[in-house]
């Protein structure tokens, strides 16, 4: 009798998982950033239509953009902001609007890979570039200095934040989530996700210890990171915290304009006052 034949079609079910699964692991990178490229020029143009100006350490070496005016006055401190997966920060440029109104000074911080910045995307390089971004700017302007994450953004503000070597006075979290890993698992609950994920994001980890307010913002009809695994960060932090929720929004449609009351509350719970 021969039993070869029967299992040929289960094994060429498992050999297709396989390379599923395969290719899952090696091009994850590819499934996680969506990076917008351009050229330095185009970079500093794309700064001066935005009233920018690219925010540099060294010769070639950029952090990200700056408002090309500073805050009138004494600014109320410095907000770094880290933005989602696609794209690059300039086209964040409404936390300067809305921010900046309100007295802060804002960097819209760039991750390598992104934009004109050399490198390549991953957790480790957009962490390491993050914290030297935060230490560069303390000593440039002092404290205080806040960190806002948006989607991605809040894996690195979150990892900064569990860096007790760094001075940072509050945390905003935008669409967070608990842990890529967690996330990942349940956007694509037929791959092991949990177990083959690099960058792990695991921003329950980062936060436990952090002694300064957190502010966390949901997207009530989130159709990338379902409410619960932000909720479940929410729960874990053992901070001082605070949840916003638009109800009636989605993952890339909340409300950014300048001069909307929730800007200063969030960053009046930060100052603490409120």
């Amino acid at each position: 009798m021969r039993l070869s034949v029967p299992w040929t079609p289960v094994l060429l079910a498992l050999f297709g998982y396989g390379v599923m699964v395969l290719g899952a692991y090696l091009f994850q990178g590819r499934l996680l950033y969506f990076p917008d490229t351009y050229s330095r020029s185009e970079a500093e143009q794309r700064a001066r239509g935005l009233g920018l100006a690219l925010w540099t350490e060294g010769p070639g070496d950029d952090h990200g953009f700056i408002p090309s005016l500073p805050v009138a006055g004494n600014a109320r401190g410095t907000v770094l902001v880290f933005h989602g997966n696609a794209g690059s920060a300039p086209d964040r440029s409404y936390y300067v609007a809305a921010l900046g109104r309100l007295g802060y000074r804002v960097i819209l911080c760039e991750y390598p890979g992104y934009g004109a910045r050399a490198g390549r995307p991953n957790e480790r390089s957009l962490v390491s570039e993050a914290r030297r971004a935060v230490e560069d700017a303390l000593a440039r302007f002092g404290p205080p200095v806040y960190v806002w994450g948006e989607s991605l953004g809040c894996g690195v503000a979150s990892a900064l934040a569990g860096d007790r070597t760094l001075a940072i006075e509050g945390v905003v979290l935008l669409t967070p989530w608990d842990t890529l890993p967690a996330l990942a698992q349940s956007k694509f609950p037929f791959l092991p996700a949990r177990f083959i994920l690099r960058d792990r994001y695991d921003n329950i980890r980062h936060l436990k210890g952090f002694k300064n307010r957190i502010a966390v913002i949901m997207a009530g009809r989130d159709e990338i990171i379902p409410n619960r695994h932000t909720r479940r960060l929410y729960d874990a932090i053992e901070a001082e915290k605070r949840l916003w929720v638009f109800p009636d929004s989605g993952h890339n449609d909340w409300p950014a304009s300048p001069g909307l009351g929730w800007w200063e509350e969030v960053m009046g719970f930060l100052r603490g006052e409120g």
